[in-house]
């Protein structure tokens, strides 16, 4: 077997894929979706909040309460963006502040500015390029990312190949988790749910939200920020150069 992953699912193409790899048979069915869409940030992107948050205020705090602000500041994000759409800035903004007021760290909006500028300057994982580069030449790869259109295409275009579309949060009006974030991708890619696998690091931005809408091919990418939910029925993949391996290539 070339590809490591357990599977956490009882969907025909997961059985497919098991079975296939159980009994050796490499030109055995498997599910090909029209697109094959992705989580951006954390799981293409090296997103590098814990670091930027760390080098602002690691010099006032020791390292246990450090990670009970990374901590903080990862649930307030998630919070902020479970509100009507606002910029992305605005997301920073206000979970940095209510992150400080929690830990007793004085706020200042520029620490928050700064973190936000970062976020362009990011570039993938390491594995990233590679398995995208192969999966990319034989089904259409699809970005959809809790992003702001003007700042998203310094990330993609250091991820080492083509993208048939990248639609953010700032176009639907919503980020994920919300449904309509991804409601917004099908009506725009004028397809449904049983028609794409959906890529994601994270369940509780994305894994969860497909699950409920009906997406039936999903792969979580364990980058060791979130435990495992077998409930959400996905393959699991240590890293993106076995994703083409879910699809047979």
């Amino acid at each position: 077997m070339t590809m490591h992953c357990r599977i956490f699912c009882q969907t025909p193409a997961a059985m497919l894929w098991l079975v296939g790899n159980l009994i050796g048979t490499k030109d055995m069915q498997r599910f090909r979706p029209k697109y094959v869409t992705f989580d951006c940030y954390g799981t293409l992107i090296n997103f590098q909040m814990a670091e930027a948050a760390s080098d602002l205020f690691g010099h006032l705090l020791d390292r246990p309460r450090m990670d009970e602000f990374i901590k903080n500041f990862s649930a307030y994000r998630l919070d902020e963006v479970m509100q009507d759409w606002k910029p992305y800035a605005d997301v920073v903004h206000n979970a940095l502040e209510r992150t400080c007021r929690r830990n007793n760290v004085a706020f200042r909006a520029e620490d928050a500015e700064t973190i936000s500028n970062r976020v362009p300057t990011w570039g993938p994982h390491q594995d990233v390029p590679e398995g995208l580069a192969k999966l990319a030449k034989e089904i259409p790869l699809v970005i959809l990312s809790n992003a702001m259109t003007a700042l998203i295409p310094s990330n993609v275009a250091k991820l080492g190949a083509p993208f048939h579309a990248v639609y953010t949060a700032e176009q639907a009006g919503a980020y994920k988790p919300h449904f309509k974030a991804f409601e917004y991708m099908f009506d725009m890619l004028g397809c449904g749910p049983e028609d794409i696998t959906h890529v994601s690091s994270s369940f509780r931005y994305d894994l969860m939200s497909a699950y409920d809408l009906g997406i039936k091919s999903k792969v979580w990418v364990n980058r060791r920020h979130e435990p495992a939910n077998p409930y959400y029925e996905y393959t699991e993949i240590a890293d993106v150069t076995q994703l083409p391996g879910v699809f047979g290539l």
